[in-house]
């Protein structure tokens, strides 16, 4: 059942985008140099690069606004067709529009999205996607789609990566209204020819993105002896710990200043000026922030395979259907579940609405921690093909575990689905 709205017009991501104007493609590389003059040193390394004209696809990892200035600046003067998501359009389709982008909902098959592309490559342009779909939430990589693979085949144009250093430091997702100093690295890389292209698999071609995207930046901040000495370097960091190894209590984590440490027991853990973690007393369960975090997903994991994951919570909806604004629906009951993935239901305006995503449909979620768009609080984003709900929920600090059970969900679901095609 849909959203019972006045107004029954979705924004169409349906639409082909326009070839990127010349004018916007040196517009937005002289606001993207204007943007980065000021307290950010930035340097971008082109590799395997020699000779390389458009068609071909630019894969990117992503921290954080500033890739796309990092990106423009890499790729100038060529003209550039970014993949962008609808809140991207917000208050401004007709700018994204006019500098080419191309709309798409996260975490939604889009067949339309796949038409686009390639008529983009056929006019001999940048296609530009980052395929993790969300900022990383703990700088390193993300789950990447099964999907990627298959659409560069098709495509049968050159593969670029560019890979973004220091973003992730800098404004980390859990607390990015607090810039850190720290210089910015990147590399354009051309990891696959056309050639290459149309000798390999599709698997072989995911096996070589992912190798190549690939990154932890706690291990290059360490590798570099880049310094972070703002004292609040650790504030919001329990957004993504919310799991305490030392009680296993989940979401009483707490952060301030320097450190990261646990309501429920007390224990208490300092980040270091190099993003290393030390207890303050007894045993440093991780030393490097990443191996905290995979941690938790596997406990995640292991609840589901034990049949012992289920949530459940009031949440607070508020809706994007076309762009312009966001359309309040009130209180809902959002639900996730191995068997039934994402349920959310409530009423709005004199009628029941109910959105359900299944487990096999979400490889992932868009997750928010403070949301400049709605309010500053932790939201999911389910989207459907015409529409994305932003959920606030009730209980504290518990998205970046759904976030680790929809992907683990998603796993378990296509082993399932595989071993079931064996058996035939």
């Amino acid at each position: 059942m849909e959203v019972n709205y006045k107004n029954k017009k979705y924004y169409n991501t349906a639409k082909y985008p326009i070839r990127q104007p010349k004018i916007m493609t040196f517009l937005l590389f002289i606001v993207s140099k204007v943007a980065l003059m000021f307290g950010v040193k930035y340097k971008i390394e082109k590799i395997n690069m020699e000779n390389l004209k458009p068609p071909y696809i630019l894969l990117s990892n992503h921290h954080y606004f500033v890739d796309f200035e990092l990106s423009a600046i890499a790729t100038y003067p060529h003209r550039v067709n970014n993949v962008a998501t609808i809140d991207g359009y917000y208050r401004r389709p007709w700018l994204m529009e006019l500098l080419g982008c191309i709309c798409k909902r996260k975490f939604t098959t889009d067949l339309h999205l796949i038409k686009s592309i390639k008529r983009v490559l056929a006019k001999g342009d940048v296609l530009c996607m980052y395929p993790e779909a969300r900022y990383t939430p703990i700088g390193t990589t993300a789950i990447l789609p099964d999907s990627l693979g298959k659409l560069v085949k098709s495509c049968k144009v050159p593969v670029v990566v560019m890979l973004h250093h220091g973003n992730y430091l800098r404004t980390p997702f859990w607390n990015y209204r607090k810039p850190r100093k720290v210089p910015l690295y990147t590399t354009v890389e051309q990891i696959l020819t056309a050639e290459q292209v149309a000798s390999m698999s599709a698997d072989a071609i995911n096996e070589t993105i992912r190798q190549a995207m690939q990154y932890d930046e706690y291990k290059w901040q360490k590798e570099q002896s880049i310094k972070i000495t703002e004292d609040f370097r650790a504030e919001g960091l329990h957004k993504v710990l919310y799991h305490c190894p030392h009680c296993n209590t989940e979401f009483k984590m707490d952060s301030v200043g320097a450190t990261l440490f646990c309501k429920a027991c007390g224990k208490a853990w300092e980040m270091d000026e190099l993003g290393v973690l030390t207890a303050n007393d007894g045993e440093t369960e991780f030393t490097h922030i990443p191996d905290w975090f995979e941690w938790e997903r596997s406990q995640v994991r292991a609840q589901i395979e034990a049949g012992e994951y289920y949530f459940e919570d009031s949440v607070d909806v508020y809706s994007l259907p076309r762009c312009m604004k966001f359309e309040h629906l009130g209180s809902a009951t959002l639900t996730h579940s191995l068997e039934k993935g994402f349920t959310l239901k409530g009423h709005y305006n004199g009628a029941d609405y109910e959105i359900n995503r299944t487990p096999e449909s979400m490889y992932g979620v868009h997750v928010e921690y403070d949301y400049c768009y709605i309010k500053p609080y932790d939201c999911i984003d389910i989207s459907t093909d015409k529409d994305s709900f932003y959920c606030y929920p009730e209980k504290q600090n518990v998205i970046t575990k759904l976030s680790f059970a929809t992907e683990e969900i998603y796993k378990l679901r296509m082993e399932q689905i595989n071993k079931e095609k064996i058996s035939k």
